[in-house]
């Protein structure tokens, strides 16, 4: 009976972080951890929105409109839109899988990717801002041309 009660009584909370709609974390993308190689990583790639990133052999990156893991403060509080800058980036290992780091130049705000491979396809990855707001992850696609 005990049990019963317990189980009712976290009733209100589920329906509480329902309707604020927070009842999770937005899902992981499709895909396993995966570690690839550096030249794999070394790509133009474009986000779900038509950003672009553009990974150098030599250690840069360009930035591009590109969506992001973090977020600014600007004049009418937190700023969470995509970004263009450039900088350098590198590989670190996190989680069993390999993420790319990429401070920017401009004020050394840094953001990263996780890696998912999906079939033959490399997915990097990010949420947005905080993951418990609900927001659609940044996904990542290799660009053709």
């Amino acid at each position: 009976m005990r049990s019963y009660q317990e189980a009712l009584s976290l009733v209100p909370v589920a329906c509480a972080l329902v309707a604020c709609g927070r009842p999770a974390f937005p899902p992981v993308p499709d895909g396993e951890p995966t570690k690839p190689a550096r030249s794999q990583v070394v790509a133009k790639w474009t986000d779900t929105h038509g950003g672009t990133l553009r990974l150098k052999s030599d250690g840069t990156f360009v930035a591009d409109d590109l969506c992001r893991d973090f977020f600014d403060f600007d004049d009418d509080g937190l700023d969470y839109e995509p970004r263009s800058d450039s900088g350098t980036w590198h590989d670190s290992d996190r989680k069993g899988q390999t993420s790319v780091d990429m401070p920017f130049e401009a004020d050394g705000v840094s953001f990263g990717y996780e890696s998912l491979r999906d079939g033959r396809t490399l997915k990097p990855w990010s949420y947005v801002g905080d993951p418990g707001e609900g927001r659609p992850p940044c996904i990542l696609t290799p660009r053709q041309g």
